[in-house]
């Protein structure tokens, strides 16, 4: 029996720039990375991407003002827009709202709260349980700056709205905040909305839609390239970052040809059918700070297809606590691995699954990649897991 498992590396490959030929890359590094310490490929071992060096190589990026223009075309030069539920980040949003601001004259901006929808807080939830506000009130920003304005990120040390407000006034356009987890109640304020959450996009567009809207979602904005620039026909502006004070990257376009080409070439190489994929936000939570790693609309836009479906697997200790418990030792170790020779092709629903992780592969995988190449300078923008697939009856 093998002495271990699931093994994660981290690979460190050239800086990438925009159009590296990133397929490329990753097959020299992983490839010298396998000579330099030793290992050796195996059927369904998994190459993971960041997402950002997609973006970059691919040169998915477009300016501030194109994003701008393309919100002008939309709306037909509004003299004033209202936003609902933008998550609270500099990185992810500020250059987005910079955008809207440019477009119009008057911006009403409407904040989720205690927090957004990826778990940046807004104010103090402790003083908001002994105010008069509840969760389905709505708060002006004048009862909001009574009440909570002296709240500060405990992270950034950033109050979110006097930066917003701040960037937006910088546009020379007015802004006006209201917070209210009622997404309708922009509708009190202007008929033209784009509403910018991320994983509940489509309801919310309907709703407001229901309701007499003129309404675009975030996700349908950049859908198109404006004068030659980047864009993202599925998710427009979602899963885009900073890039620099008037420019964004957008969630890569070209992933799935990447990770099939990526495929061929270690193939032709090694003999192996090697998994690749493409990762974003890993979708898991902070304990402390309570955000969730989720702001990208997909943990991974792309993936071979050995990476599909969701794990089917047996649960150790119920079946060691139940079905073998008057075993010990190699006889309760043969009996498990008999087990799981002999399980099941699908054992959704069954008892003996219980307590197993009912999440689909490439999401599961995806946090293993977010946590490995952080977000910082470890410089390991591919990540080589072997093992993965393994179990305790593999020889």
């Amino acid at each position: 029996m093998r002495d271990i498992g699931t093994i994660v590396r981290g690979i460190r490959t050239p800086i990438i720039k925009e159009n590296d030929d990133l397929a490329t890359i990753v097959v020299d590094t992983i490839l010298n990375a396998s000579k330099n310490n030793q290992f050796e490929f195996r059927d369904k071992d998994i190459i993971a991407i960041t997402e950002a060096v997609v973006g970059i190589s691919e040169g998915n990026y477009v300016t501030v003002d194109e994003v701008s223009e393309d919100i002008k075309k939309k709306f037909h030069n509004p003299e004033e827009l209202g936003i609902i539920f933008p998550i609270l980040s500099r990185n992810r949003f500020s250059l987005i709202l910079k955008a809207i601001a440019r477009s119009t004259k008057k911006l009403y901006v409407q904040l989720s709260f205690p927090r957004d929808e990826v778990g940046n807080e807004i104010l103090d939830e402790e003083k908001l349980y002994k105010s008069e506000f509840t969760l389905d009130s709505t708060i002006s920003e004048s009862e909001y700056r009574k009440n909570f304005g002296d709240w500060l990120h405990p992270f950034t040390g950033i109050n979110m709205i006097d930066f917003y407000k701040d960037l937006i006034e910088k546009e020379n356009c007015e802004a006006v905040f209201v917070l209210s987890n009622n997404a309708t109640d922009i509708l009190n304020y202007t008929r033209n909305v784009i509403n910018c959450d991320i994983h509940t996009r489509y309801h919310t567009k309907e709703l407001l839609q229901n309701n007499g809207a003129n309404v675009f979602g975030l996700f349908e904005i950049m859908q198109e390239p404006i004068n030659g620039s980047g864009y993202n026909e599925k998710y427009g502006m979602l899963g885009s970052n900073k890039s620099t004070e008037e420019r964004l990257k957008l969630f890569p376009r070209t992933g799935q040809t990447l990770v099939e080409e990526i495929q061929r070439r270690l193939k032709e190489k090694t003999g192996k059918t090697i998994e690749v994929m493409v990762y974003g936000d890993g979708a898991f939570k902070d304990p402390v700070g309570q955000i969730w790693e989720l702001a990208d609309p997909v943990v991974s836009p792309a993936y071979t297809s050995g990476l599909e479906g969701t794990p089917n697997e047996i649960k150790l200790k119920y079946v060691s606590d139940n079905k073998f418990a008057d075993l010990k030792g190699d006889e309760l170790k043969e009996a498990i691995k008999n087990e799981i020779r002999n399980k099941s092709k699908d054992l959704k629903g069954k008892m003996i699954t219980q307590g197993t992780t009912p999440r689909r592969l490439t999401d599961l995988i995806g946090s293993l990649c977010d946590l490995t190449s952080g977000s910082g300078d470890k410089g390991t923008p591919v990540v080589f897991i072997q093992g993965y697939f393994d179990n305790l009856s593999d020889e």
